[in-house]
């Protein structure tokens, strides 16, 4: 028999492969029989939050690149308490098939339900016309329960060749039944409010949030009064520093979003023209402020970009000017720059047509696009061109062409007046003590005390 390249005792988290091979390591000698693919053959869902593993419900870990993980403290804690469950096969309890329990599947909670499970099994065994009649959600093939091979321990009676009973061991019976109840447990506490108690319809990943203590359902409401607002702590420090932390996305979540501050983190929102972290930020916020570029030097300004620079300027420019490198030149990156002054240049330049249907009232016409020549590493010598795409005059017509020097002394005029608190906390040697000696493009990892956190 091959070795295995079984972990030894770390206590971090295992790849689901992984994990099922050091389950069958673990029950090997187990007198209840144990099978393979506990964490990721049918009816195991990972992606449910949770793998029922004997009588308990293993939570799941997503990994970097989506791959779920579980811990290997819960693996050999499970294994433990199956080891010392106690068999005698001819104390056998019957189980199906009862009359009637073909009819009462339902989706609702707990979902292993493995009595209706091997039922369908067995009906599909011995007569296999029925598969076409299974729900679409299973497809009948049962490879394990709770990584229980029950198949070793099911006996079936047949009396006058046609009464089937169906019976197991009692002491299997009571480790599945105590997983169902570890099943009911755990969907019951995804749906209830840590803090205030309340109670969702069903498990919602908006509820779940990754806390310093793990995993927790907490509702919108009390988000405000669990997550650690964000007052600075990343100020000044290099995303591609922290980037590499061990335990770096944990971290994150455990604060609340530092613009809208109502939802969990989820990313670290960072400069890419100088490198510095802004704040921690929910995956929406993220995507509201992020350019949307159609190519490496180029953006499409929608209409979201008139909530960022008019109606929540103030929000969005002290946020982005958590930048040192920004905040210090009174300016933005060049994508959000070229976009400003696409919105703001190109706004009476840009042609309208005629609203269909109505003999009153324009539009504008196309589609505004900001581009630029040069790299954002030297923006000085750039020059932002601002065109109309599909414009029945002209697909790309220019409308005009600024110097990037231009563009940013339009800009530090234009936010004097739009959002003076943040022009006045801006300007050369604005730094707010971020060290002298950092506040170059390239910063080497020195492990301060700032650092420790990661």
């Amino acid at each position: 028999m091959p070795h295995r390249a079984i972990p030894r005792h770390s206590g971090g988290l295992l790849a689901l492969v992984t994990a099922d091979a050091l389950w069958v390591d673990l029950t090997a000698r187990s007198a209840v029989p144990t099978a393979s693919g506990a964490f990721s053959c049918s009816p195991a869902e990972p992606g449910a939050g949770y793998v029922l593993l004997g009588a308990r419900a293993v939570a799941t870990v997503r990994g970097p690149g989506g791959r779920w993980n579980v811990a290997e403290t819960d693996v050999r804690r499970a294994a433990t308490e199956l080891n010392a469950v106690e068999v005698n096969r001819e104390d056998l309890v019957r189980v199906g098939p009862f009359r009637g329990s073909q009819n009462s599947e339902r989706n609702d909670p707990p979902t292993l339900r493995w009595r209706q499970r091997i039922a369908r099994e067995r009906t599909h065994a011995q007569d296999p016309g029925t598969h076409e009649r299974a729900p679409r959600h299973d497809s009948g093939q049962v490879h394990h329960l709770c990584g229980i091979d029950w198949r070793r321990t099911f006996v079936e009676h047949i009396r006058d060749r046609t009464a089937r009973t169906w019976w197991l061991p009692r002491a299997v019976v009571r480790v599945l039944d105590a997983a169902e109840h570890a099943e009911t447990q755990w969907l019951r506490a995804a749906r209830t409010c840590r803090e205030c108690a309340a109670v969702t319809d069903r498990p919602s990943r908006q509820w779940r949030v990754h806390t310093a203590d793990g995993p927790r359902t907490i509702c919108p409401g009390c988000r405000t009064t669990v997550l650690c607002p964000y007052n600075g702590e990343l100020e000044g420090h290099l995303y591609a520093t922290l980037s590499r932390k061990h335990g770096f996305s944990r971290k994150v979540a455990a604060w609340g979003c530092a613009v809208c501050r109502t939802v969990p983190a989820a990313v670290l929102d960072h400069c890419h023209e100088h490198g510095y972290v802004r704040a921690p930020v929910c995956q929406s916020c993220n995507t509201q402020e992020r350019p949307d570029h159609l190519y490496s030097n180029d953006v499409r300004v929608g209409d979201r970009y008139t909530r960022l620079f008019h109606t929540h300027a103030d929000t969005w420019f002290r946020h982005w000017h958590r930048c040192p490198g920004c905040r210090a030149r009174t300016t933005l990156p060049l994508p959000h720059l070229a976009a400003w002054t696409a919105l703001t240049a190109g706004q009476s330049l840009r042609p309208t047509h005629r609203t269909p249907g109505s003999s009153r009232g324009r539009k504008p016409c196309g589609a505004l696009r900001a581009s630029w020549t040069g790299s954002q590493n030297a923006p000085g010598s750039c020059l932002i061109t601002v065109a109309v795409d599909f414009c029945p005059s002209g697909e790309h017509r220019v409308l005009a062409q600024v110097p990037y020097r231009e563009a940013a002394e339009r800009f530090r005029t234009w936010l004097a007046v739009t959002a003076p608190a943040v022009a006045a906390a801006a300007g050369p040697g604005r730094l707010d003590g971020i060290p002298a000696q950092q506040f170059r493009p390239v910063i080497a990892d020195t492990s301060s005390e700032g650092l420790m956190m990661f």
